[in-house]
């Protein structure tokens, strides 16, 4: 959704909620910042994250490609920016959020095999 599009109401909780994000200061809320998350967006990420950790939790198979695609319906203007999926769950990881989420998706890529390591 642009600027444009959105109601008064939702132009001001968008706002405000990037206030929060800079009060915050984290690693996980500049990303969200400079991605123009909202903050229904922020929730359905949230959501995505808690849903993928259930499911490593219970056992089932998950995979980095419906993560993904999770992730770009949660934030459609980010649709096909896989960049930004994997930077939240490395960022989530890094934070201590959702690890097993990020081990489990990306743990074997060679790319963050590093990150990985850094966080042992």
């Amino acid at each position: 959704m642009t600027t444009r599009e959105m109601t008064l109401e939702e132009r001001l909780d968008f706002i405000e909620f990037r206030q929060e994000l800079l009060f915050e200061n984290s690693e996980k809320s500049r990303l969200l910042f400079e991605s123009d998350v909202t903050r229904d967006e922020y929730q359905a990420i949230v959501d995505v994250f808690s849903e993928f950790s259930r499911k490593i939790d219970s056992g089932e198979k998950v995979f980095h490609s419906s993560y993904e695609q999770s992730i770009y319906q949660a934030v459609p203007h980010h649709k096909g920016n896989y960049h930004f999926a994997e930077n939240l769950a490395l960022t989530n990881y890094e934070q201590g959020s959702w690890k097993e989420v990020f081990e489990t998706l990306y743990g074997e890529m060679e790319k963050f095999k590093s990150d990985l390591k850094k966080n042992d």
